[in-house]
């Protein structure tokens, strides 16, 4: 045994570089000396990664450049570092597992689990072994296919993470539907279902109406909610272009995001010789409190409204868009009569930013005549998430910016291709899938049920219901909130499933009948009966791209997503629809052919031209101002309120706001080390980010050791102890502390009222000095 990377006492110390840079380069030097990757063989993978003919990153889902546009690396900080994760020389094979009983492995932290390596081979669970033990492909799939037939279809969840191509993801939901459900609940569930709806009710379309072209003629850009630094950092090379032209970009956040402050491009050597901080990236950074989203906007769109007043009365040019609300709006005066009639006391109490700061940003809004609206999690994940969306569409609205060349709005989605796979039919919903078509081409009886989402699947395995769980990828049980709770149920499940690359704490709570399938990772060579397969996926600006794996595959026992979703198919539903599963897997452009003809209106051609430097477009109808909507016009839709959480007494001298973050050695649940080096963190992730006069106000020092509770009487009790905290930056009465780590702390319910996406934001707790102030660091295997 030997100590892990993990201290006692983490670093805290500023960090005032820039993003990007030579902390960026030194960062990914060391992750792949750590995972033995050959120098040689990365950057050979990296130079081609999210550039035509190449292959399309596995981590975030931000747009692709057509080659012209290009840069010599089409790659960033966390793009790198997820494909040396994937490149790595370690290997999780069969010693392993034979080494390791799985209730050891459940004390290793996150990061280890991973670090162990690359799956190599189908494993089952033996139960009587407390292990893993190998298995033939022949074997699993029997046995899967006939615990699947002996369970009611709606009692079976299958999940799929952002990893899956639209190829496998189109034949997964046929899948579950030709199986006899709709329980398609994904990662997307997870974080912008918001979006999903809120944007849907409002413009028609429930994705972004924004591309790479429009930063060219934009003259200012929102942003709120996003940690574009950690998250989508190659949002900064435009982003950058953007501010170098002088257009303003005004970012709300509670917490300061230095990927938002400042950012050195590494693709310009002489930007890195400069010995300068590198380019400011927000004219306005304010820090709102966290759930304030609405107040700030009802502020700046107020301001809209009286220079509006000004402009009217003077004779001058209206601030509105009063051609653009008449023509294409419904609801404007609804909306008008509730900002005029909200007050600048309540305002300025619930956002926590002044009067004087959101007249400033609302003067310079209604200066700009293109404006872009960037948001991330910090709208989507609050309780009020739906109306956080629907609210920053109605100040776009206000002034005619969206359709039209230069603004938009724009969800910047998180992994790959989890916005693809809902176009494909991985979705809850019926109304969102062509079931008709589905019915017609293939001869089955669709499901016309409302399947289940991320929280109602989760409800379901806690009160029994579900019996099965197969997931395409993912660290589901890591990611959802309600962990310990959850942990505890999982072992109820008849059959769990698990498709991976890698090693993750979902695969080590077993049901009674567990398989662990691991496939190809997306760098590697996928070859067919017809020969090496293209796959595709879709970006957040809705383009879709081709991705082309060369590398040769971890080991030689691996099969393909397709191939493995396929043979599930085979030994599950034979016989139960047309579907001529071998010859789709033998050549994955007779699936696109599919996808083509089941959604003609945004897959024209996919075969001829999904691999065109810069992908091809979906046709989003609000991007030109057709409005799919019930009143076929885009809608300004009422909040309900200021207050994230209106039913919770915050009140209480140790009471505040706990938001969960993500560190720039991260992508979603998956841990590349523990330093958030863009925070200035070293060392742990178990700390607690905390306003100073708050920290003074309850007596607590730099470095002491709090437990943190969940501040609601639902007959659960929530804690996590022992974490340090820090003095930061935040808002008084904010917490920051990181996902997956503190979502034990997040209750089930605590979820966006009208798209059930868990709210990870704003969660309401207790802050609490811990009675004993020293823990030995953890413990990792040899």
């Amino acid at each position: 045994m030997r100590r892990s990377e993990i201290t006692d006492r983490p670093k805290v110390r500023a960090y005032d570089q820039p993003t990007g840079g030579w902390g960026s380069m030194k960062s990914l030097l060391e992750k792949s000396f750590a995972e033995n990757v050959s120098k040689t063989a990365l950057w050979g993978v990296l130079s081609k990664q999210n550039k035509t003919g190449g292959v399309m990153c596995v981590s975030c889902s931000w747009a692709k450049p057509a080659g012209k546009d290009a840069h010599l690396y089409e790659f960033c900080e966390n793009g790198a570092k997820a494909t040396i994760w994937e490149m790595t020389e370690a290997r999780t094979g069969r010693d392993f597992f034979a080494r390791h009983r799985v209730s050891e492995l459940l004390d290793w932290t996150d990061y280890d689990l991973e670090k162990s390596g690359r799956l190599t081979s189908p494993m089952r669970y033996d139960a009587s072994l407390d292990q893993y033990v190998p298995v033939t492909w022949e074997s699993a799939f029997a046995e899967i296919g006939k615990e699947l037939k002996a369970l009611d279809p709606k009692s079976v969840i299958f999940y799929a993470s952002g990893r899956a191509s639209l190829e496998t993801s189109f034949m997964y939901q046929l899948l579950a539907r030709i199986y006899g459900n709709q329980n398609l609940p994904d990662s997307s569930n997870m974080c912008h279902e918001s979006t999903s709806v809120g944007l849907k009710a409002s413009i028609g379309s429930p994705v972004g109406t924004v591309t790479l072209e429009d930063f060219d003629h934009t003259d200012m850009m929102f942003f709120f909610g996003h940690n574009t630094g950690t998250n989508a950092p190659r949002l900064l090379h435009q982003l950058q272009e953007v501010r170098k032209r002088g257009a303003p970009v005004v970012t709300f956040n509670p917490i300061e995001e230095r990927g938002l402050m400042r950012f050195k491009s590494p693709q310009n050597p002489a930007e890195m010789l400069s010995p300068g901080p590198g380019t400011k990236m927000s004219s306005d950074y304010l820090q709102l409190k966290c759930g304030g989203d609405i107040a700030a906007m009802t502020g700046i769109a107020k301001t809209v409204l009286a220079l509006d007043d000004e402009a009217k009365a003077s004779g001058g040019p209206r601030v509105l868009d009063v051609d653009f609300i008449e023509a294409h709006c419904d609801g404007f005066a609804e909306f008008e009569a509730f900002v005029r009639g909200s007050e600048w006391a309540e305002i300025e109490h619930y956002s926590g930013l002044s009067r004087e700061d959101l007249e400033d940003v609302g003067r310079t809004y209604s200066r700009a005549n293109a404006v872009i609206a960037h948001y991330g999690m910090g709208l989507t994940q609050h309780r009020h998430g739906v109306k956080n969306v629907q609210m920053l569409v109605n100040l776009m609205l206000m002034r005619g910016n969206v359709g039209k060349k230069g603004a938009g709005l724009s969800p910047i989605r998180g992994h790959s291709n989890v916005q693809g796979q809902r176009t494909v039919g991985i979705t809850e919903k019926t109304e969102l899938v062509p079931v008709e078509k589905f019915e017609q081409f293939y001869g089955f009886q669709a499901p016309r049920e409302k399947g289940l989402a991320t929280v109602e699947a989760c409800e379901g395995v806690l009160d029994g219901s579900v019996k099965a769980f197969i997931g395409l990828g993912g660290n589901f049980v890591r990611a959802i909130p309600e962990t310990e709770l959850m942990e505890g149920a999982w072992g109820g499940l008849r059959l769990h499933v698990e498709i991976a690359t890698k090693l993750n704490r979902s695969h080590l709570v077993p049901g009674e009948v567990t398989y662990l399938l691991p496939c190809l990772g997306r760098t590697e060579l996928d070859h067919q009966a017809t020969g090496d397969q293209w796959v595709s996926i879709e970006d957040s600006t809705a383009t879709i791209h081709g991705s082309f794996g060369f590398r040769p595959p971890a080991s030689p026992e691996l099969l393909s997503e397709p191939k493995i979703v396929a043979e599930i198919a085979k030994a599950t539903i034979a016989g139960k629809s047309t579907i001529p599963w071998d010859e789709w897997v033998g050549d994955y452009s007779r699936v696109r052919d599919e996808i083509e003809r089941c959604y003609p209106e945004h897959f024209k051609d996919f075969n001829a031209r999904f691999r065109q430097p810069g992908g091809f477009h979906r046709d989003i109808k609000a991007c030109y101002r057709e409005w799919e909507t019930e009143s076929g016009k885009a809608n300004f839709v009422l909040p309900d309120g200021f207050d994230a959480n209106p039913d919770v007494d915050m009140s209480g001298e140790n009471v505040f706001r706990l938001m969960t973050l993500r560190s720039n050695d991260q992508f979603n649940t998956t841990v590349y080390g523990y330093d958030d080096r863009l925070r200035g963190v070293w060392g742990s992730r178990m700390v607690l980010l905390m306003n100073g006069e708050d920290m003074q106000r309850l007596g607590l020092r730099d470095q002491d050791l709090v437990d943190v509770r969940t501040h609601v009487d639902d007959g659960v009790e929530r804690r996590v102890e022992a974490l340090r905290v820090h003095s930061f930056k935040l808002p008084k009465g904010d917490v920051g502390g990181y996902f997956p780590e503190l979502n034990k702390l997040i209750p089930l319910w605590h979820h966006a009222e009208e798209s059930l996406c868990p709210a990870a934001k704003c969660v309401p707790v207790e802050v609490t000095r811990s009675a004993v102030q020293h823990v030995e660091a953890p413990v990792r295997a040899a």
